[in-house]
């Protein structure tokens, strides 16, 4: 096992700074919005949760300078009431139901200057235990409704796996701000979890049988039921799956040395990639499946190459830094964690097709990125030695901001 985790020690690090909002660029004139409760909840810590949820998002879409303030008012009130700001938009919203029971939401945003509402909608969520998602859901239709910058990726699901204790981890699924938490996978050690549709209604992890057989398994959320798709030895993971859904990018040490293997769900054949007398893991899919990105030390430190899906030349991608690893790509863009000089790792973005390269962290310890489904959005783990979190990247908007996870440690995530 001491062999095993030194391998993915190179190309996962838990490491991480701290867990607090960080605006990395300001100064643009966003419209002022204030947020208005009209609930009357018996649960008032519920309703607390709620508007902080309400007003969280609004940041976290980058798209408007959002009042901290909390304000009261009926649903169908003036919509001055209570107000001592003077803002472009009021979203008002009133929430029923408890957490145990169904969940109703009713939502409006009026004209600051005038009272008119300029947008109203009803929300519903069976499962109260899921309440972060409505609000995430509400936020996300007014974000597009007003023609801003998509930010449906908040109503995706985090999918990430905790070290619990010695050689023993769970894996859960949460919203992005770890508000909802379920635990769906405990008892030994479950590792690497990776979506395994877009519906999210199925993951691959790898479970090691008495710590040291590693197992790849297929888990359904809906029916619970446990599909076995692949055994190994020594190091065997899921990095990536193609965007069908019918293949798989496995990392595989069958001779104690890790290669990038293709693994066909159809047909059950697995295809070597790469095949090099050291180390290559964590294989991504990048140009719409026909290329593949991957990590290896063949510079004789951890740096990030490309290949053809069926194999072939060798190019390397980064030219900078001495320590480059755990990598996400969408469509034609590459985001990996680079160790700098004074032991920080950083994000970057680059580019398959130019030379074009941004960093997208400023310090501390951020790694194992994860793009979102529209590229748009990055998450990643920023772990120090008190507490992880998960950090988020709004890369066209410039701004950062992190969630931090209250109990135990993080070993990877996916989104």
């Amino acid at each position: 096992m001491k062999k095993i985790f030194l391998m993915f020690s190179f190309c996962i690090f838990m490491f991480a700074n701290d867990a607090t909002t960080t605006i990395v660029n300001e100064g643009l004139n966003l419209p002022k919005i204030t947020i208005q409760d009209a609930s009357n909840l018996n649960d008032k810590n519920l309703q607390s949760q709620f508007f902080k949820l309400i007003l969280g998002d609004l940041k976290v879409g980058a798209t408007f300078d959002v009042d901290d303030g909390y304000y009261t008012s009926s649903y169908e009130g003036d919509y001055s009431s209570n107000l001592t700001t003077n803002p472009s938009l009021i979203v008002r919203y009133e929430l029923n139901g408890d957490v145990y029971t169904e969940l109703a939401l009713r939502v409006k945003v009026i004209d600051g200057k005038s009272g008119k509402v300029l947008y109203e909608s009803n929300f519903s969520q069976k499962n109260g235990a899921k309440f972060p998602f409505l609000a995430h859901n509400a936020v996300s239709e007014i974000v597009k409704n007003f023609g801003y910058s998509d930010v449906d990726w908040m109503n995706k699901m985090l999918i990430y796996a905790v070290y619990t204790s010695s050689a023993n981890s769970s894996i859960f699924v949460s919203d992005y701000t770890l508000t909802y938490q379920k635990e769906v996978l405990s008892g030994g050690l479950n590792i690497f979890p990776k979506w395994g549709s877009k519906e999210q209604d199925e993951f691959y992890y790898t479970h090691y049988v008495n710590d040291v057989e590693p197992v790849i398994y297929k888990y359904n959320l809906r029916n619970a039921k446990k599909t076995k798709i692949l055994e190994g030895s020594g190091m065997l993971t899921v990095s990536d799956v193609s965007s069908d859904g019918t293949k798989l990018l496995i990392t595989d040490a069958p001779s104690d040395q890790p290669d990038i293997f293709l693994y066909d769900l159809r047909s059950r054949n697995k295809t070597k990639i790469t095949n090099y007398p050291g180390i290559d893991v964590n294989g991504n899919f990048v140009d719409d499946d026909t290329k593949v990105v991957f990590v290896s030390d063949r510079l004789g430190y951890p740096n990030v190459f490309a290949t053809d899906i069926n194999g072939g030349g060798i190019e390397q991608m980064v030219f900078h830094g001495k320590n480059n690893s755990s990598i996400s790509t969408s469509g034609n863009y590459v985001v990996y964690s680079s160790r700098e000089e004074n032991r920080d790792f950083n994000l970057y973005l680059i580019s398959t097709r130019t030379d074009y390269i941004r960093q997208l962290t400023a310090g501390g310890k951020n790694l194992f990125p994860r793009f979102s489904h529209d590229g748009g959005t990055v998450v990643f783990i920023k772990d120090s030695n008190y507490q992880s979190a998960v950090g988020i990247i709004r890369i066209n908007e410039n701004k950062s901001f992190q969630f931090p996870l209250k109990i135990g440690k993080f070993q990877s995530l996916d989104w």
